[in-house]
């Protein structure tokens, strides 16, 4: 039965819910199985066409016991339905303390299944805390490459060191994965992607082109096939599914996921003379994206979309030296006001109804805030929260699209921080192709207002090629926006190394994108000390 508690307000009307939206929503809903149909018999001695495990292994979401091993059937990646006949097979996989798989702790079998386009997540429980492991999947006659992975330390532990990477947008038409290869040498216990793990712009036919996408030529990708195809293409590049074999990571999306700048069921602000999406066609759309996202990432089955809505914000404990807060910035929001862009922080920026996080999620990061134990809470998430006044040769503003558009809430955010005592909060953003370190403040306006907690903006993997190095007119920038410590335009990602007593980014870049082989270089380090919020060059 559909459950009308979780029909969005916005498909409703003062007369009810419309058929033609209530069947939409309804097909939506239906979209995916029970996971109960995964318990079905399965096909044990399948054969293939070719490798099924070509789209590699990885892990995620650890904690002190148990962590996600995934893996996704699919001879022919980028064929409709993965070159695999639509049947469920089962699948074998163990998890063993050596790297030769001769100690094995932990195995089973599970049945991937073809509504979830034979992907694989298993829980493995009953592993020790804090230990090192490597699995492996076996299917048929068939055996994957072997992953690495680990738990994370008990709760009431106290770790001396966490070392971890957090990346985002990796536009595969324009750059090369570089930065996981480099990522890979770097020995890390985890990593965070905060989003535009693939984008849906349709195959471009420029010369900035570095390598295609696949799909339609006329328009984003919109069906569950389009989806699927768009990310098994990322999944392909073999430094990308290389970095995801070397240790767990804790993902989230934002934006390209789906459909660029939308805001929970509204489509982004469209060009004169071209409607926007109907709501119901939207959110069917919305479903699609969703499932193609659950069923190519290392999340726990709980994270099953239901239709076009899918509870992606979690957090994972480090022992007592971080708590991870990952957010969900985009299925929740109202709309960008003032039409979104660069604009000012008027009245309809400040509209204490404007919300990133919508209110379920933003009592679920409260109540986390308040019970954390650890030395330092880290919200893991999309936008730049820094409210940072740009100024171009056309405009000057904040943007709509960030925490700015949703400044009541965001200052609202600080100030509980702030007045709550919250031991040493760090912000990880992604989303905007370029680096930043920002001080934050209630309100960054108040430039002699305390510093409450740090902001590190990390760069793009690959969007937007290998763009300006530096940024014209930065001492204006930074002049006019005493937060801003440190911005350039680099790509690359951000290692971060954390000890009870000190946090260190190294913001890590690559040279060049368009090109196999570019120079990594660390081009800055900043240090904020515990008990001490805001960031200084190390």
């Amino acid at each position: 039965m559909l459950d009308l508690s979780r029909i969005p307000t916005a498909l409703r009307s003062e007369g009810g819910l419309s058929r033609r939206l209530f069947l939409a929503y309804g097909a939506a809903l239906a979209a995916l199985p029970s996971l109960a149909t995964r318990t079905h018999a399965a096909d044990k001695k399948v054969t293939f066409s070719a490798d099924p495990f070509a789209l590699g292994v990885a892990s995620g979401d650890p904690n002190a016991d148990s962590v996600v091993l995934w893996t996704k059937l699919a001879p022919e990646p980028l064929a409709p339905d993965g070159g695999m006949k639509p049947d469920a097979v089962s699948v074998t996989w163990e998890v063993a303390e050596d790297e030769a798989m001769k100690k094995v702790v932990a195995s089973g079998a599970v049945v991937a299944a073809p509504q979830l386009g034979h992907s694989v997540h298993v829980e493995a429980k009953g592993l020790k805390p804090d230990r090192w492991y490597w699995f492996r999947f076996t299917a048929g006659d068939a055996r994957s490459p072997v992953g690495r992975t680990r738990t994370l330390p008990a709760s009431d532990a106290a770790p001396d060191k966490l070392k971890f990477a957090f990346a985002s947008c990796q536009h595969y038409e324009q750059g090369l994965y570089t930065a996981y290869e480099q990522m890979a040498k770097d020995d890390l216990d985890l990593v965070f992607h905060l989003g535009d793990y693939i984008y849906e712009y349709p195959n471009r036919e420029t010369a900035k082109v570095v390598r295609k996408h696949t799909g339609p030529k006329d328009g984003k990708i919109k069906t569950l096939g389009d989806y699927r195809e768009r990310h098994a293409l990322y999944r392909s590049d073999r430094l990308l599914s290389g970095m995801h074999a070397r240790c767990p990571w804790f993902v989230t999306w934002d934006d390209h996921e789906f459909d660029n700048n939308y805001a929970n069921d509204i489509q982004e602000r469209q060009p004169k003379g071209k409607a926007k999406a109907d709501p119901a066609d939207f959110l069917v759309q919305r479903a699609a994206a969703y499932q193609a996202y659950y069923e190519f990432m290392p999340l726990r089955p709980r994270a099953l979309p239901k239709g076009p809505d899918m509870q992606l914000y979690r957090k994972a404990s480090f022992g007592r030296l971080a708590e991870f807060f990952v957010l969900d910035t985009r299925q929740y929001r109202t709309p960008q006001p003032n039409e979104d862009g660069l604009k000012p922080l008027n009245e309809a920026a400040l509209d204490p109804k404007n919300t990133l996080l919508g209110k379920a999620q933003r009592g679920w990061l409260d109540a986390g805030l308040l019970a954390s134990g650890a030395t330092w809470n880290v919200l893991a998430q999309q936008v730049m929260m820094a409210l940072v006044e740009i100024t171009t040769a056309k405009t000057a503003g904040y943007s709509m699209d960030q925490w700015p558009g949703a400044a009541h809430e965001r200052m609202a955010l600080m100030k509980f921080i702030a007045d709550r005592k919250v031991p040493n909060p760090v912000v990880l953003t992604g989303d905007i192709h370029s680096n930043w370190v920002n001080d934050l403040r209630v309100d960054d306006r108040r430039h002699d207002a305390p510093v409450v907690a740090t902001e590190f903006v990390g760069t793009s993997i690959s969007s937007g090629g290998n763009g300006p190095k530096e940024v014209a007119g930065l001492d204006k920038l930074q002049a006019a926006n005493p937060c801003v410590k440190f911005h350039n335009r680099d790509r690359g990602y951000v290692r971060c190394t954390v000890t009870p007593t000190a946090w260190t980014s190294d913001y890590v870049a690559v040279e060049d994108v368009t090109k196999s082989g570019g120079r990594v270089t660390t081009r800055a380090s900043f240090v904020v000390e515990a008990g001490t919020p805001g960031a200084k060059k190390a």
